[in-house]
């Protein structure tokens, strides 16, 4: 089990950039396939980002693919959301999941994971 905290978030124009961080208590980071997820008011919490153990693989919502990244530093034990481009509909509560896994490998459904954060507010004006 991991502790999350994520931070970075706020208010940004249409067009602007955020990024986004997630640090994770515990030694065994390295070992927890990480993923973004977020949820706008009367929505379901949606799929956004995943990223494997290793960094080397990684998977977006189609509704973010080209404008968002997301990457891991496990010396820090941290994994971020650099977020470009942003959109008005972009606007929701992120979270950051994790998930230990054998495999190095990202997931997308939120079912598949144990461990979230509190939860950063992003919003979007037009």
């Amino acid at each position: 089990q991991v502790q999350l905290v994520e931070s970075g978030g706020g208010l940004v124009q249409a067009g602007g950039s955020l990024r986004l961080s997630c640090a994770a208590s515990g030694r065994l980071f390295s070992s927890y396939a990480m993923g973004w997820f977020r949820q706008a008011p009367g929505k379901e919490r949606e799929f956004v980002a995943s990223i494997s153990w290793s960094g080397v693989h990684t998977y977006y919502a189609d509704s973010v693919k080209g404008r968002f990244t997301t990457s891991r530093d496990n010396a820090k034990n941290t994994v971020y959301l650099q977020m470009n481009s942003l959109k008005p509909e972009d606007t929701a509560v992120y979270y950051c999941a994790a998930r230990q896994s054998r495999v190095d490998t990202y997931y997308y459904d939120r079912r598949e994971y144990n461990d979230w954060g509190q939860g950063t507010q992003v919003t979007v004006s037009s």
